[in-house]
């Protein structure tokens, strides 16, 4: 059974083989632009920082360079119900220098489009085994960020030799530069 997490809890992820899916819906626009979201993962080092720019995951990178992360590739809509966006994870080809999967949002042209993450609802991000398909854990954000065009949604880090998944929702609104910045 999942477990559902609250803002700042961690859980292990037990699954050596897992995908990590990605959920939103959006609220009708009234800058009548429609909205594209999209998930990238920064792949870091033990200093906080990218192992290379090839560990820079999103929707024209979608292979890190051990083959360990994979984006399914970017959904322009966000329509329907479920998983908006899905990245696979395979902890057994993973680089020995990474130590942290981080997990960012992004509103595509927010401040040309005039769009935040305010008008995004139902906001998940959520790991199942790849294997099994069983649902590891969920987290959904329940924060209403007014201002900002990025959130981190979590993280999955190594601790121990463990791997682990911590629920962040932290914003931003400088968007995904913003990130760049931050792991770069």
């Amino acid at each position: 059974m999942a477990i559902n997490l609250q803002k700042g809890q961690r859980e292990n992820i037990n699954a050596p083989q897992f995908t990590i899916g990605l959920g939103w819906d959006t609220n009708e626009s009234s800058t009548g632009q429609g909205f594209d979201l999209d998930a990238s993962v920064f792949i870091l080092g033990e200093n906080k920082k990218l192992v290379s720019d090839n560990h820079f995951i999103f929707y024209n990178n979608l292979k890190s360079p051990d083959g360990a992360i994979e984006h399914t590739g970017d959904n322009l809509t966000g329509d329907g119900d479920g998983d908006d966006e899905q990245i696979k994870v395979d902890l057994s080809k993973i680089d020995s220098s990474v130590s942290e999967i981080t997990l960012i949002v992004t509103i595509h042209d927010a401040e040309t489009r005039k769009q935040n993450f305010g008008q995004v609802r139902n906001s998940f991000v959520r790991v199942f085994d790849s294997v099994s398909n069983a649902e590891i854990l969920k987290y959904e954000l329940d924060e209403d960020f007014s201002i900002e065009t990025a959130v981190e949604f979590g993280r999955i880090y190594k601790k121990n030799n463990e791997w682990k998944f911590e629920a962040i929702g932290m914003g931003m609104k400088g968007g995904l530069e913003d990130y760049l910045n931050k792991y770069n």
